[in-house]
This record gives C-alpha cells, structure tokens and sequence, in this order.
C-alpha cells in the first residue's frame, strides 16, 4: 500500500473527520478568518488524547478502576470456578487443532455453559456480565485455548455486537435470543480488495423498487465462523442521495442465512486459530428487509468502527491470559531445570527474561481492566486507549511465549508443550480487528486532530488578543508550566503510593514534553503530517509508553491502598516499567530530529527500492 493509500485508511479510521489543518500564525487564509470567534475547543477525559496537548489528565486512569459491586463480584465468582474446569478437563485444545475444527461435545458444553451470550441481557436470553465481567472470562479463555476464543469473540465480540450497539427493539427482541440459543453469528466486512481500508468494499445492497427490501451481491472473505454463521452483520455500499447527487455510502445490515441467496466455501487452511471456522461467504441476490438495515442507512462505518472500538479490550484480556499461563510455564521449568549445576532460574539472563516477561503481562492486565472498567463507568473517549490495549496486548503476547520457548529450549520447541501452537495462534492477533500497523496510525492521527484543534483556536485568538485573553493566558499558563516540568492542576504525585510518586512526577514532565513535540511536529509539516508514517509511528509509540505508565503506576498504587499480598511486587514493576518508558519519551525529541528524519528517509527510499525490484537488489558474494 503507498503511503497516501495507507494515510487515508488511518484517516478514515478517524470516521471520516478532517484533521485540523495548523500552519504558522502568517499562514494564507488565517487572517480571513482572524475576525471569527474562537470556537469551544473540545474537552475530553481521555488520557491519551490530553497527552498529544501535552497535558495530563488524570481522570480515566487514577484511581484504577473498581468496576464491580458486591453483586457483580459475587456472579462472578460463581461463574470462573465451573468455566475455568471446563476449560481443564473438557476443552482439548491439541486435538481442536489437528482436527481443524473444535469437538461437538466442547460447543454443547459452551453453549449450555452461556459462553456464547455473556454480554445479552438476561430477558433475551444471556447472562447479562459487564464488561469487566467479560474481561475476566475471556482471560480464562485466552489462557487455554485462543482457538475458541475466536470462535466465541467472533460470535459476540463482534458478531452480533452491532445488535447490543445499535439494534432497534424489535431487532434485539427477534435475534438476541438466538444468537444465545444456539444460532451462530458473524461480522462480514472484509473483502479481496479491502482489508484495512474498509471504505473501498465492493459488496452492493439497492433498494428493490417495492420499498421492502434491499438486494444484497458480493462476497466477503476470511470470515470467522462464516461457514456456520446463521446470522450476520454485513457491511455493503448503497446509494445514497447526498447534496443532490447520489453517493455511495457503506451500511450494515442483519442478514440471515435463511433469506437465500447466501452461500460459503470451505474452511480455511490456516497457520494458527485452526479451530476457527473461517471461510469466504458470498451473497447473490439476497433479499433482505429494510427493517434489517442496522443503525441506519450510510451509517455502516460508524457501526463497523464503534463494533471494533468496543471489543477490542476483550483481545487485551484474552491475552493477558495467555501471557499468564505462558509466563508459568516458563517459571516451572527454570525453577526445576538443571543445567551446569544449577537452577536455570539462578541465572541472571534468565530472571531478566522472566522479570520482562512478568512485566509485559502486568502491563497487558492493567490496560484490560483500565479499558473495561471505563466503559463500564460511562466513560465516552475511551477508544485511543482500546486501540493501544489491542496493539500492545498482542505484541506483548508474542514477546512472552517467544520467550517462554526459548527458556524451556528444545522442549518447547515441541508439540508436547503447547507452546508452538499458541505462538501459531498468536500471530493473527496482530493483523485482524484493526492491523496494529493502522492503528498506531490510528493513535497518532486522533491525538494529532485533537491537538491541531486546540492550536488552531490559540492562532484564531491572537489575531484579536483583546477579546481572547483567557484563552491566551491559560495557554500561557501551560507552557510556562512545561518550562519549568510541573503537571497541569494538582501535583500527580498524590495520585500515585508514595514510593512511586517519582516516577509519577518524571511521567508527568514527559507528558508536557510530548505535547511540545507533537506541536513542533504540527507546525513543520501541517496537513502533510498525514503523509509523515515514521514521524507518527514514533508518536504512537510514544502515547503507548506514557498511557501503559500510567495505568501500571494506577494499579500497583491501588494494591498498596488496598494492602494486597503482591503489593511491593507490584511497586518494584511499576518502578521498573514506568522508568524505561519515561526514558523513551524522553528520547523522543531526538528521535524527531533532523538526524533522524534523515535515516527515516534512507530506509523509505531503500524500502521503494527493493518493492521496485521485487526483492534484494543485491547478489550472493558467491554470484559475481
């Protein structure tokens, strides 16, 4: 994909929004508009999009969340013990990967379990769990067989999620006990010609000339469980009448299998999540009703991106699971394993592997429950945070059962342990729901919006100082704050447990550092920034560091606060963690500089280079 092609894609990841265009205070075109009021600039509790202003808010992040009341922990605690012994002793996930396909008997114990309706309410037929109380669950999943949580993920994740979101009342009352009672259900938006870029589907849906019915063609691709899916939310271009003229606009429909005309190919042949049913699955001349059109006509990207928005700290939970059990099995093993007269665990390489592993895992953890407890608490701007969740979970993921192979050795390297199918099933984490590539861009690109929009106003108000003059002293205000690396408002070490107020205190002078990145970079490239991938990758990876910081800061305070048994363990990984991200943001000046730029700009044309010659460019020393 070209560099404009994949900008676009990340733009439109942002629902179509113009990002703000910010140029100098001189810029042609600022001073016609210098006599316009400032417009309200846009306030929200986010942590991460406050970050790209270089502020820090507190609010979403400190204290750590405490998601559930008594009730909701009592449920729960009634729920882990009977789904943590089905997945011991009935769930097989070595056999489901070899057969491709999950035993009949582990889908009746599921179902009867009401693992494929967590999140339904209880008057349609699920079992009604927050999303905290999905999180847990699905952690137990992830830490057994990722095979089925796909199978489940893709069901109520995904799949039927947009009838949770957006359905209408009779949509909820008429396909909500099925999608509980047995009947399966599928998101359908990817396409041959479109994967990330989900504006560019080819599928069509035209209103019949009856007014009743849309007719849907096309076909969708790598479907997970399209070949058993009996209902699904399917994504298709319509015609849309816009300004006069007719456009073509992507809405979401709930189509049955049952309407005709939908049909899929045989199961894919896959490197991991073999369990999984994923299949093509093509419609021809489906007659769906117009009552089944979900969330209104031309408003199927927004559906698609608040389905994907909203589901993705489940993945964060699934696979701080995973990490969990993978970061077991490694410790058993070192802590057992003989080698040149003693424990593989008395050796200093291999407790730092553990101790990053550890913290890779704790840090995974701490954003699932930070995300889900948000949302559980109302909280509305919590996607940046879901999207860093999902990208860091799943390269975290990678990072800690690599690892764990390579601490049991040639063991690990064999089927017996387990661990080489769920590295296989690990890799598709980082492509699917949302490419971790288009999301970091993603990240950038909103909190680039959201900053542009605050300097935009700020330029708009220096053309008439006089009748602006709180806006120019506040901005005034937070600079001047930067200068001398305070925190915006209350100081952030009373946030955090005593030991960690240092490092609470460094994470707060980062976070006004990166804003005065983010506006130099703003003012150097202006709406050009969009085509400036390597320059927003590193500021993607910069509001990973600092959001992980703060949440690992948040929890390991509340296990203080709360005198829990782990409580100095957590502290030492908060210190750990939070001073090697403050080090990297600290760097990251550097990293946006003109020597880095420049090396970017080697590696992008060495990068054309060898895409033109469809390889390396250069011969073996042995072909002369």
């Amino acid at each position: 994909m070209k560099s404009s092609q994949l900008a676009a894609a990340a733009g439109r990841c942002l629902g179509g929004r113009r990002l703000a265009t910010v140029r100098s205070p001189g810029a042609r075109g600022l001073a016609a508009r210098a006599e316009e009021a400032p417009r309200a600039v846009r306030q929200s509790g986010s942590f991460t999009l406050n970050l790209f202003r270089g502020q820090f808010e507190p609010a979403q992040v400190f204290p750590f969340p405490e998601a559930l009341g008594d009730e909701q922990r009592q449920t729960l605690a009634e729920l882990l013990p009977p789904v943590e012994k089905f997945f011991r002793e009935v769930n097989d996930p070595a056999k489901n990967d070899a057969a491709a396909q999950i035993e009949e008997r582990t889908l009746a114990g599921l179902w009867e379990l009401g693992a494929f309706g967590l999140q339904v309410p209880c008057e349609l037929g699920g079992l009604g769990l927050s999303n905290t109380q999905y999180a847990r669950l699905v952690e137990v999943v992830g830490a057994h067989d990722l095979g089925v949580g796909i199978t489940l993920g893709a069901h109520q994740s995904i799949g039927f999620k947009g009838v949770l979101l957006f359905g209408s009342e009779a949509q909820r009352a008429r396909y909500l006990p099925r999608v509980t009672g047995g009947e399966y259900a599928a998101f359908c938006l990817t396409e041959p010609s479109s994967g990330s870029d989900a504006g560019s589907i080819k599928t069509r849906a035209v209103l019949a000339p009856d007014g009743k019915h849309f007719v849907l063609n096309g076909s969708k691709i790598w479907i997970s469980n399209g070949g058993i899916a009996e209902i699904m939310t399917v994504f298709a271009q319509t015609p849309v009448e816009k300004d006069g003229k007719t456009v073509d606009k992507v809405t979401a429909f709930i189509v049955e299998r049952a309407f005709g005309g939908v049909s899929s190919g045989p199961p894919e042949n896959k490197m991991g999540i073999r369990c999984s049913n994923t299949t093509e699955v093509y419609y021809e001349d489906v007659k769906v009703p117009v009552e089944n059109v979900l969330g209104g006509v031309g408003n199927g990207f927004k559906v698609a991106m608040n389905i994907l928005n909203n589901g993705r700290f489940g993945m964060a939970a699934a696979l701080a699971g995973t990490q969990r059990a993978a970061l077991r099995q490694a410790a058993e093993h070192a802590a057992t394993r003989v080698q040149f007269g003693k424990r593989l665990a008395d050796f200093g390489a291999v407790r730092e592997k553990l101790a990053r592993m550890a913290l890779l895992q704790y840090v995974t953890e701490s954003l699932a429950y930070m995300v889900s407890g948000n949302m559980d608490a109302g909280c509305q701007d919590y996607h940046l945070e879901a999207a860093i969740s999902k990208v860091f979970a799943s390269d975290a993921a990678w990072a800690v059962v690599d690892e764990a192979i390579q601490i049991l050795g040639g063991m690990g390297f064999m089927k017996a342990t387990g661990l080489e199918r769920v590295l296989r099933d690990l890799r598709i984490f980082r492509i699917f729901e949302g490419t971790n590539d288009i999301l970091r861009l993603f990240v950038a690109l909103t909190g680039i919006q959201f900053a542009g929009s605050q300097l935009q106003e700020l330029m708009r108000a220096f053309e008439r100082p006089t009748a602006h003059l709180g806006l120019i002293f506040g901005e005034a205000g937070r600079r001047a704050s930067r200068a001398v690396g305070l925190a915006r408002g209350a100081d952030v070490g009373a946030l955090v447990g005593a030991e960690l107020r240092a490092p609470a205190r460094e994470l707060a002078r980062q976070v006004l550092q990166f804003g005065a990145c983010v506006e130099a970079a703003l003012r150097k490239h202006g709406r050009a920034v969009l085509d400036e991938q390597l320059l927003l990758n590193r500021l993607a990876a910069g509001a990973v560091d600092a959001y992980t910081a703060a949440a690992v800061l948040s929890r390991a305070s509340r296990a203080r606060r709360l005198g829990l048994p782990s409580a100095d363990h957590e502290v030492r990984m908060a210190e750990a963690w939070t001073e090697e991200a403050t080090e990297r943001l600290g760097a990251l000046a550097a990293a946006l500089g003109p020597r880095a730029q420049r090396h970017g700009e080697r590696l992008t044309a060495l990068g054309r280079d060898v895409a033109e010659a469809g390889g390396q460019l250069s011969r073996s020393p042995l072909n002369l």
